[in-house]
């Protein structure tokens, strides 16, 4: 039997423009006996609550009944969407074939963590049973149940089993997928195919790296990730794969809702610099606009250096001095201290805004998660914006992406990489007069963060006290200002939001 594989990029809630993405890859594989689409192909992966809406479930089933029709001359496809059935809803697998719906296979195992909440929408299938199809004894599991020994351990005696898979990226998920994968064909003895979707959903990205594995676990065919494909094979590519992912989220968040480009404050920093580069690579250097927007605290090297990384990117690029405006707030307010540094950052996102609101163009902010942890950001300025591409990028790991970007092509100027990091906000300011230096930070905010230390678990590791009571409190105290941030894509283990639900009001 011959099966192709169609791992593409959907958008949630676009039922018509889905099922016409799968029909045109049906008509490109048309050689094929079957072709495998992802989880939730149909009405796009996560819905969350839009599977609620009975309008949304009727739109959803009746476009998988047109679509059987369709498709009635085309290879019998397996694709993904929501089903009522008996009053219940499901996330099932629908196997498509001479113009009828021939096998439904309900998700049984429904993932309850980090960003997913299915228990909350879906009821639970049967366990699966392998079923006769083109002389073969197929299996079909969605996503989550490879994962559970029960789930598997029934479809023992399949030749092949499908997996539907809408699986996010983070940086350690592709090897844990064919990990589980191989322990599956050999529990089972099935070969199996493993479709994932492509693209951006808001904060997650998926990174498609779909494969073809035999019954010994080894890996026949490996798709690459990042791209839309359709065939029985494809040829795989080495990338830097969390810089993709932050194109991918911003490329997808942008096109997917609509706006004409974006818009960024350039500093002369580190952070806006690669968010710069992330944007032209995602959108074209037609689609981002720069504003530098310097203060009498602004350093010439910054002035010179923005100027620079915008040129070498081709971006469109201004400088709106902020000097007038903050001269008429202070004659007004006289502020001091913290509240006159960020009363300049507040008028910067003003300014940004005020642009936005103009030309349609989002603001992406350029802040970082080390930044974000701590609250070492200015909400309502450098915080404001549509988008946080950095949102989930450690400061240690945003020094690694601009080294890694520059040696595919040089944009950004080598001083922005080598000089300190600073705000310029007051005269000789330098961020690590706030903070620890960024490696111990970061040392530091991982475990608290990805591995929920405790301040004397981490103390155990070698790190000052001191130091890591201070960062935890500074964690804590910042919530309030997270629970306002943009969405930025997930690229760990665990980002800020749905990953991470801590109250505000919190005293422990």
């Amino acid at each position: 039997m011959k099966i192709a594989l169609a791992q593409l990029n959907y958008t949630v809630g676009d039922i018509e423009g889905n099922v016409a993405k799968i029909l045109a890859a049906a008509k490109q594989a048309e050689d094929a006996d079957l072709i495998v689409f992802s989880e939730l192909s149909v009405c796009g992966y996560p819905p969350e609550d839009l599977v609620l809406r009975p309008s949304f479930q009727e739109a959803s089933m009746r476009a998988v009944e047109a679509l059987a029709k369709q498709a009635h001359d085309l290879p019998a496809l397996l694709i993904g969407s929501i089903w009522l059935e008996a009053d219940r809803l499901y996330n099932a697998a629908l196997l498509l074939s001479g113009g009828e719906i021939i096998h439904k296979q309900f998700k049984h195992q429904l993932p309850n963590y980090s960003v997913f909440d299915e228990k909350r929408v879906f009821e639970a299938g049967p366990l699966p049973k392998p079923f006769a199809f083109k002389g073969k004894k197929l299996g079909v599991l969605i996503c989550e149940d490879m994962w559970l020994e029960e789930t598997t351990h029934k479809l023992k005696g399949a030749d092949i089993i499908c997996v539907l898979n809408g699986s996010p990226f983070d940086v350690l998920k592709s090897d844990l997928r064919q990990e589980k994968a191989a322990a599956t064909a050999k529990a089972t003895g099935a070969s199996i195919i493993y479709v994932n979707q492509v693209g951006g959903q808001d904060e997650i990205v998926f990174d498609g790296a779909s494969f073809v594995m035999d019954a010994a676990g080894k890996i026949t065919q490996q798709f690459p990730a990042w791209e839309e494909v359709v065939g029985t094979n494809a040829k795989s590519q080495t990338t830097n794969d969390t810089y993709q992912a932050l194109v991918t989220g911003l490329r997808d968040y942008v096109t997917k809702n609509g706006f004409p480009g974006v818009l960024l404050g350039l500093s002369g920093g580190v952070d806006s610099a690669l968010v710069a580069a992330i944007a032209v690579d995602a959108l074209g250097k037609e689609k981002v606009h720069a504003v530098m927007m310097p203060s009498r605290f602004t350093s010439k090297d910054s002035l010179e250096d923005a100027a620079e990384c915008a040129k070498l990117l081709g971006i469109k690029y201004e400088t709106i001095p902020i000097t007038p405006a903050f001269e008429a707030l202070q004659s007004q307010l006289k502020l001091q201290g913290l509240a006159e540094e960020n009363i300049q950052s507040r008028i910067r996102g003003v300014i940004l805004m005020g642009l936005s609101n103009q030309t349609g163009a989002m603001v992406v902010s350029t802040g970082n998660k080390s930044e974000m942890s701590v609250g070492y950001a200015t909400l309502y300025g450098d915080m404001c914006g549509g988008y946080a591409p950095l949102k989930d990028v450690y400061k240690t790991t945003a020094y690694a992406l601009v080294h890694w970007r520059n040696q595919q092509g040089r944009v950004i100027p080598e001083r922005i990489i080598t000089k300190a990091p600073t705000a310029e906000l007051r005269d000789n300011q330098t961020d690590q007069d706030s903070l620890p230096p960024y490696p111990v930070l970061d040392a530091i905010l991982k475990l608290l963060i990805e591995s929920e230390c405790s301040v004397q678990e981490i103390v155990g590791q070698g790190f000052e006290e001191a130091t890591v009571c201070r960062v935890q409190k500074m964690l804590q105290n910042a919530e309030y200002k997270r629970r306002q941030a943009p969405p930025g894509v997930k690229i760990t283990a665990k980002a800020f939001g749905r990953d991470r639900r801590y109250p505000i009001t919190n005293k422990f």
